[in-house]
C-alpha cells in the first residue's frame, strides 16, 4: 500500500509577462510541496483569482498594467488577506515599491535577475522555493488599511490611478546630535527583525520622537540594495532622526540607525559604528544580529535593550544572552502578533527574555525602560 501524497500548497502566480508566468509555474510545479492553481497578468485579475481560488500563497510582480502589484497587495491585504511573496526587479524603483509592499503586509520578496530569462531565474530558484513554502504556512490578517493610506497607495486600482510618490528624506533636524564622550553611557536599543520585519517595524516607528533619549539600531535581514531606500521610507513615519549607519560615526541618542544591507554592524567600546562588508555571512546571516547585540552589550552594559521581533531562524538569541548577562533588558514579540515566531521563540528559549509582548505593546515597554535608565544616566549622557 502506497502512502498518499501530502497536500501541496496552492500557488497563484501574478506577472504581466506570459514567459515569466510559465517559468515560475515550471519551478513551482516541479517542487513536491507546491502546485500552481492559477495565473494573473495584472492586479485586477489577481484580486478576482485571490477571491475565487483562495490560494495558500501568491507570488506578485509589481510593474504591471491596469493595476500594479503594490495596489493589488494593498487591496488583497485589506479585504481578502493571503500570504504574498513579491517577485520584482532590484532597481531603485523596484526596491521602493517592494519595501512598500512589505510594509503593507507582504511576507517576503525575491529579486528577479536583471535579464529575467529562464536560466537566470534558475539562479534564484532555491531562494524562491524556500520563501514561497514558508509564506504558504503563515497566518495572515488584515493589515493594510491604515498603512495603505499612510503610504498613499490607492486600494481601488484603475488605469488612471495616481502614481506612487517617490520616498523622500525626512527634514534634517535643526542640529546634528552631539558626539557623546566615550566615558558616557546612554540607553541603546537594538531592534532585531527578519521575515515580516518591515511591516512590524512600521507599527513601532511612530512612537519614537526626535528627542528620544536613546540610540536605536535596527538590524533587519535585508540586501544591500534595499536599506538606503528603507531608511528614506521609514523616516516619513517617525519623528526620530533616521539614517543608515556609517562607518566610524559616533552613536548618539535621538537617532534611529539602520544597519546597511550586506554588512555587519558593531558598536566599538568608544561608541563608534564599525561596518564589516568583507567577512560574509556569519552563522548564515548577513547582517548578523548577534554581532550587533554582543557589541552593544559590551558598550552599553546595563543600558542595553534587545528587542527580538518577527523572523525565521535563531539570529539574535546569542545576542540576547549577551545583553542580559551585561545587566541589560530583553523583549520579544509574542507568537500571536509575529509573522514568523522563529527568532522570538529561540530568544525566549535562552531564558534571557524579560517580557514577551504583542507588537502594539512593545514600544511602550521600550519607552518605559529607556526613561527609567535615562534618569540614572550621568548628566550629558542623556
Amino acid at each position: 500500500m502506497t502512502t498518499p501524497p501530502s497536500k501541496k500548497f496552492r500557488v497563484l502566480v501574478v506577472d504581466d509577462s506570459a514567459f515569466m508566468r510559465k517559468v515560475l509555474e515550471s519551478i513551482f510545479n516541479a517542487d513536491e510541496m507546491l502546485q500552481v492553481i492559477g495565473h494573473a497578468k495584472d492586479g485586477r485579475e489577481a484580486l478576482v483569482l485571490a477571491e475565487s481560488l483562495k490560494p495558500d500563497v501568491i507570488t506578485m510582480d509589481l510593474n504591471m498594467p491596469h493595476m500594479d502589484g503594490l495596489q493589488a497587495t494593498a487591496q488583497i491585504m485589506t479585504t481578502n488577506p493571503r500570504p504574498i511573496v513579491i517577485v520584482s526587479s532590484e532597481s531603485k524603483e523596484g526596491a521602493a515599491s517592494t519595501l512598500k509592499a512589505l510594509e503593507l503586509g507582504a511576507i517576503d520578496f525575491v529579486t528577479k535577475p536583471s535579464s529575467g530569462i529562464d536560466l537566470d531565474m534558475q539562479s534564484v530558484k532555491d531562494e524562491l522555493l524556500r520563501k514561497v513554502r514558508v509564506a504558504a504556512k503563515v497566518r495572515v490578517v488584515r493589515t493594510a488599511s491604515r498603512l495603505a493610506a499612510q503610504l498613499h497607495v490607492p486600494t481601488q486600482g484603475s488605469p488612471n490611478a495616481t502614481p506612487l510618490p517617490v520616498a523622500r528624506p525626512a527634514a534634517s533636524p535643526s542640529a546634528t546630535p552631539a558626539v557623546i564622550p566615550a566615558d558616557m553611557r546612554f540607553p541603546v536599543v537594538v531592534l532585531a527583525a527578519s521575515t515580516g520585519g518591515p511591516a512590524t517595524v512600521m507599527r513601532l516607528a511612530p512612537g519614537f520622537t526626535k528627542d528620544f533619549p536613546a540610540a536605536v539600531i535596527l538590524v533587519q535581514h535585508m540586501p544591500a540594495a534595499f536599506t538606503t531606500q528603507y531608511a528614506l521610507q521609514l523616516a516619513e513615519f517617525t519623528g526620530i532622526r533616521v539614517k543608515e549607519a556609517e562607518s566610524n560615526e559616533s552613536i548618539a541618542p535621538g537617532t534611529f540607525y539602520i544597519c546597511p544591507g550586506g554588512q555587519h554592524l558593531r558598536v566599538s567600546p568608544t561608541g563608534r559604528m564599525q561596518l564589516d562588508a568583507t567577512t560574509g555571512r556569519i552563522d548564515g546571516y548577513l547582517p548578523n544580529i548577534d554581532v550587533t547585540m554582543e557589541s552593544v552589550a559590551a558598550f552599553a552594559g546595563a543600558m542595553g535593550i534587545g528587542v527580538v521581533l518577527t523572523g525565521m531562524g535563531s539570529d539574535g538569541a546569542r545576542g540576547c544572552r549577551a545583553i542580559k548577562s551585561a545587566g541589560g533588558y530583553v523583549l520579544a514579540q509574542d507568537e500571536a502578533s509575529s509573522v514568523i515566531f522563529g527568532m522570538p521563540a529561540e530568544a525566549i528559549k535562552t531564558g534571557s527574555v524579560d517580557q514577551t509582548l504583542g507588537i502594539d505593546d512593545i514600544y511602550a515597554a521600550i519607552e518605559k525602560r529607556v526613561l527609567s535608565l535615562s534618569r540614572l544616566a550621568p548628566v550629558g549622557a542623556r
